[in-house]
């Protein structure tokens, strides 16, 4: 034993006089690691597939030192087999080139790609790989509003293009191309119902070659037809349960309307829409309202009011559509009365100049909503020291047991709700209620979302918020984001968004993300 740990001491003299010995040879230090030299450039990492206007690819990735270029191959399938010959190379693409877009491949089709780097002395990298799958074409151009007609539509598409046929939706309409619409690029197709929205698919060889939706107008044979000159104001008053009123092009100057029947007041027209001028839309008896393709301009109503007003009472349901509202001083919409309505929707409408001078953009006190829906809207400069969204406890209080799902989805909202941190998007305070708020674009207020515990937002997310930091700071998810829209011209109304993250999430009112 005692030999042992004689032994075991000399060892450890020995290595730690080995250390120092080592220690003090600088000059037998091994040299310090400062690059990594091999043999093949590392390969691509990160990268981001993206498909962009239907038929083209934008591809990102991150650099790769030493690299002076890469090359992309593209093959004909969704597998990343990359056996046969690509459809597609592009070879000698520099990095301040990425992100690399590629466009024209064909429509709805599986593709998949690979990336590898390329050095001047050493060898190329692994390729690195990823699929994808285009969007179907669209070599259909807008439809005009003056080739739209109750019962038939004229459709264009550059000359030349093939095509076999036309397939519409709803109804399964089928419109076989001729050689002489291929030539012209245009085709007009009869036989179509009144007030439809359509969508038209352009199709060869079992693809979509284009897609466009449109909406028949008005068969003024089954509608009554209004013109500017008429007393719109006595001409819905005394309306019959189910009438639609189909108004042509003007300026029609109304005040209040009592509105006591289901009825549809409706544009002619939608590309050259009816203005009212001050009217007040004021139901009574249970009634119902469409409003469609219209201008309400509130300039000069009467007591300064708002735009619907709401007695007590149940009714049917309200519905906006594609619509433009505006100059308003109190509010949109007024339920301060104990008024249980079927449904609220209210899209495709763009709002402005809503003061809220003694009234919130939406405004219900006393009443409720089984469902409202505000959905592909466009709301500015309005309610700058009010509160957007107002449900107050009273419509619990008159109906009880009601829960109200409340869905506000795909809007832009600029310039609301902004004079102060103390002013609410949301002041919803109904005893039972569900909020989905998703895929909203907040911008440029100081307001927030709300600072209600009653207020019960079952989803929230895909918002983008930009230049609203107490609404930011109200967000309790992290499905978010905080992106500059790059909207082409606030000021004159145009919301056409330019930031392409936003438009490739379809985040805001789709009319300004196409």
């Amino acid at each position: 034993m005692m030999m042992y740990r004689l032994i075991k001491r000399i060892s450890y003299m020995v290595a730690f006089t080995a250390v120092i010995s080592t220690a003090g040879c600088s000059d037998d230090i091994f040299p310090e690691i400062t690059s990594l030299e091999t043999d093949r450039l590392f390969s691509p990492v990160d990268i981001d597939v993206r498909v962009v206007n239907q038929t083209g690819v934008r591809l990102g990735w991150k650099q790769v030192g030493n690299a002076q270029s890469y090359t992309i191959e593209f093959f004909e399938n969704g597998n990343e087999d990359f056996s046969g010959t690509p459809v597609r190379t592009v070879a000698d693409v520099t990095y301040d080139q990425v992100p690399y877009t590629v466009p024209g491949f064909s429509g709805e089709t599986d593709y998949s790609v690979r990336i590898k780097a390329v050095g001047a002395e050493v060898s190329d990298s692994k390729w690195i790989s990823a699929t994808f799958s285009t969007d179907a074409e669209q070599i259909f151009q807008a439809v005009s509003p003056e080739e739209i007609e109750a019962t038939e539509v004229t459709l264009r598409w550059a000359a030349g293009e093939i095509a076999s046929e036309i397939i519409f939706a709803p109804g399964d309409v089928t419109h076989a191309v001729t050689a002489e619409e291929i030539a012209a690029g245009a085709a007009t197709i009869t036989g179509l119902t009144a007030e439809t929205e359509y969508v038209a698919r352009l199709v060869s060889a079992g693809k979509t070659r284009g897609t466009v939706t449109f909406t028949t107008l008005i068969d003024l044979g089954g509608a009554i037809a209004v013109y500017p000159e008429d007393d719109l104001t006595t001409l819905l008053e005394l309306a019959n349960d189910g009438d639609v009123f189909a108004l042509l092009p003007g300026d029609y100057h109304t005040q209040d309307i009592a509105i006591t029947k289901n009825i549809a007041i409706k544009g002619a027209r939608p590309a050259d829409k009816p203005v009212l001028i001050g009217s007040v839309f004021r139901l009574d008896n249970g009634a119902g309202l469409e409003l469609v393709d219209l201008v309400l301009d509130g300039t000069g109503s009467k007591d300064k009011n708002q735009a619907i007003i709401y007695a007590a009472g149940t009714f049917d349901p309200l519905v906006i559509n594609g619509s433009e509202i505006k100059n308003y001083s109190k509010g949109v919409l007024y339920v301060s009365n104990a008024a249980l309505i079927e449904s609220v929707s209210i899209r495709n409408t763009i709002y402005s100049e809503i003061e809220g001078d003694g009234g919130d953009f939406i405004d219900f006190r006393n009443g409720l909503a089984r469902t409202f829906e505000f959905v592909n809207n466009t709301v500015y400069n309005s309610a700058i020291n009010r509160d957007l969204f107002r449900m107050d406890a009273g419509g619990s209080t008159n109906f009880p047991g009601i829960k109200s799902i409340i869905t506000i989805q795909n809007n832009t909202f600029n310039n609301v709700s902004s004079g102060s941190n103390s002013r609410r998007i949301l002041y919803i305070r109904l005893a039972d209620h569900d909020i989905s708020f998703t895929k909203n674009i907040v911008a440029n207020l100081q307001g927030r979302y709300t600072n209600q515990s009653s207020t019960n937002i079952v989803q929230l997310s895909k918002n983008n918020y930009f230049n609203a930091p107490n609404v930011i700071a109200d967000e309790t998810g992290t499905d978010y984001t905080t992106l500059d829209p790059g909207f082409a011209n606030p000021d004159a109304g145009n919301f056409t968004v330019s930031n392409e993250e936003l438009k490739f999430q379809g985040i805001g009112d789709p009319r300004w993300i196409q």
